[in-house]
């Protein structure tokens, strides 16, 4: 996929990736943190990361379509060699977001006296945090470093224009 309308797709993807991957994490978190919330979220929740995880390579792919297309700059290159680094969270947020419904799935209730379950899923809460805090950090790095290469010196600090619509 290389545009869309008329517009580079990753311009547009990049909008899923942006959503999706701290929904995801948020989600994610939760359901690890709170079974009775992984219950309620039931196969919604690895649904969620297997989209997010889909829209990522499409994203990336877009994304060097546009490298392709645009004049070669220090910052456009930044940009593209961290974008190859979101693939492995979001992979991390899948795998652990259907561990997380796998596993509440097979315990319907959390039983107080279970030693194993509890390590399990404290193991699993400490793992869906981690990863999910990488996923959110990485994709505001890629955003950033993004928004750096599309506008650093294409816009005038100065208003060119009077902003009374005329």
């Amino acid at each position: 996929m290389s545009l869309v309308n008329g517009l580079p797709a990753h311009v547009l993807l990049v909008h899923f990736v942006v959503v999706l991957v701290p929904l995801t994490s948020l989600a994610l978190v939760v359901a690890a943190l709170w079974p009775r919330a992984a219950r309620r979220m039931g196969v919604v929740l690895p649904a969620l990361a297997l989209v997010t995880l889909a829209s990522v390579p499409l994203t990336t792919s877009a994304g060097e379509w546009l490298e392709e297309h645009v004049p070669e700059n220090s910052l456009v290159q930044r940009h593209a060699e961290l974008g190859d680094g979101l693939l492995p969270w979001a992979l991390g947020l899948f795998v652990l977001a259907a561990a997380v419904w796998w596993t509440v799935r097979r315990t319907p209730a959390p039983e107080t006296g279970n030693r194993t379950a509890a390590v399990v899923r404290i193991a699993a809460a400490v793992l869906s945090v981690v990863v999910a805090a990488g996923a959110v950090v990485d994709v505001y790095r890629i955003g950033d470093s993004g928004a750096k290469a599309a506008w650093k010196g294409n816009y005038s600090k100065a208003a060119t224009r009077s902003g009374d619509g005329d």
